[in-house]
């Protein structure tokens, strides 16, 4: 009994020991990577976790997008003509993958292949949105369980920028198996998804040996007990609360408190207002020039999502390093932007240089994504259920919103114009801003009373006061 209560002793020193640090006094590295300037049992910890989590997460976020993104690549590069859709079926098409969202993406991947008409690519973009519909938010939730605030941004912000790099791959495998049309009886477009389902199913079926779950119940066999445990203290240091139990006090106070309110409306006016996520605008416009081959269209519609792959890289090393820890700025430069560029295309009687340039621009406001979710895991990192309704419904309530909105503002047969939607976009940007600035107020106001509780439980009159209620 003694010798495990030395041992555990032990491993409490060692935990204490390799997270605390004075995060006021980092090395240049720090502003490298985060792991370069910490103690070696918590760098050697981070690199695990990294080598496991965060590329388990950008592979499978990788090849997510690539499923998701290849129905736009495959309607410029045949499918609308071979399948007769001259009316607004890909709008129908994204709404249904949107719905089964929201209610192994790999098989039906496969399965697209042999779509004959456009009821089969609904029904099987249907089940593609089904199986799918946790991945993004339990992935974030996960992500927001290991990291500290320091190394969160830059986590996030990889995870988030892989699904551009699958946007821009989907792109360039179009424009090279389009000369593939006709080998064995199938059109190019149709061997885009026998190849995406073939590089999809192993990179899903990893996942069940590198996935962790939350720390203080997870024992992946990548990680020691010691670094269980430190895990464990790293959260705890961080004010980030284990799991508990669901009661309808809890579920009130979440329901009742701005976190939930203000973090949906972000989530929702930036997913519904980045230019081109409702509808392929760029390729249809390079499309409808008549200047282009096929391939050159595929390889120059990733020119958005190369500028934001860029940004959202910039935008994390900035927001946990130089901003020390401020997530709210690069969105609202984002937002700001996104208002310019929305409003020039909803003119669309500009040069046709400037009509380029709003589109290859239209990735930087893209690129902000896994800033909020960053922000959502540490406004709500006092209370584990609250963290996970909050990124659940921020994710969730986006897609509701996009089942039907580019149906109206955004369909197909109104291509590459779409005033209303150029007209949406700049709102829902104005809509952002705001909304972004009220978050951060109220994030201010609601940490400056701690700290003033924290201040005043110093005090004798604390045990007295109406203040320690509200602190705990």
């Amino acid at each position: 009994m003694a010798s495990q209560q030395q041992s555990s002793a032990l491993e409490n020193e060692l935990a204490e020991r390799a997270v605390k640090r004075d995060v006021t006094k980092r090395r240049w590295v720090n502003y490298v990577w985060d792991t370069l300037d910490k103690p070696k049992e918590e760098r050697r910890f981070l690199f695990k976790l990294d080598a496991a989590l965060l590329s388990y997460a950008c592979f499978s976020f990788f090849i997510k997008f690539l499923d998701q993104v290849n129905i736009n690549n495959a309607f410029v590069s045949g499918m609308k003509e071979d399948l007769g859709l001259f009316g607004n079926q890909l709008n129908y098409m994204q709404t249904c993958w949107t719905v089964g969202y929201i209610i192994i993406w790999s098989v039906l991947t496969f399965t697209l292949c042999r779509a004959k008409t456009a009821t089969h690519i609904y029904v099987i973009r249907f089940f593609v949105g089904l199986f799918e519909s946790s991945f993004y938010p339990g992935l974030q939730y996960i992500i927001g369980s290991w990291y500290r605030k320091d190394e969160l941004a830059k986590r996030t912000c990889i995870f988030h920028v892989s699904s551009v790099l699958g946007a821009m791959f989907s792109g360039y495998l179009m424009a090279a198996v389009y000369h593939l049309d006709g080998v064995h009886g199938y059109k190019g477009w149709q061997w885009l998804f026998i190849i995406d389902g073939v590089i999809s199913l192993p990179i899903a079926l990893v996942g069940f040996w590198l996935i962790p779950d939350v720390p203080e119940i997870s024992k992946p066999w990548y990680l020691t007990e010691n670094e269980v445990m430190l895990a464990q203290k790293r959260m705890e240091l961080e004010g980030r609360k284990p799991r508990g139990k669901y009661t309808i006090a809890k579920v009130k106070r979440i329901l009742t408190s701005w976190h939930i309110y203000t973090l949906v409306l972000v989530s929702i006016f930036w997913a519904n207002g980045v230019i081109g996520a409702a509808a392929p605008a760029f390729q249809l416009f390079l499309k409808a020039s008549k200047k282009y081959s096929v391939p050159q269209i595929n390889a120059l519609g990733t020119v958005p999502f190369a500028v934001q792959a860029a940004t959202t890289l910039i935008f994390a090393w900035l927001s946990d390093g130089a901003l020390e820890g401020a997530r709210w700025p690069p969105i609202i430069f984002g937002g700001l932007l996104n208002i310019i560029l929305g409003a020039s295309l909803a003119a669309w009687d500009v040069a046709d240089g400037w009509k380029w340039a709003c589109f290859a621009l239209a990735g930087i406001s893209g690129a902000s994504g896994g800033l909020f979710f960053a922000w959502a895991n540490e406004i709500c990192s006092r209370d584990s259920e609250e963290r996970a309704i909050v990124i659940a419904s921020m994710n969730t309530l986006s897609y509701v919103v996009q089942v039907w909105l580019p149906l109206i503002v955004f369909q197909q047969v109104q291509a590459p114009r779409y005033y209303k939607g150029w007209v949406t976009v700049t709102v829902l940007n104005v809509c952002l801003v705001l909304a972004v600035f009220g978050t951060w107020w109220l994030q201010r106001s609601e940490d400056e009373k701690k700290a003033q509780a924290v201040g005043y439980a110093g005090s004798d009159d604390y045990e007295k006061s109406e203040v320690r209620g509200k602190a705990e």
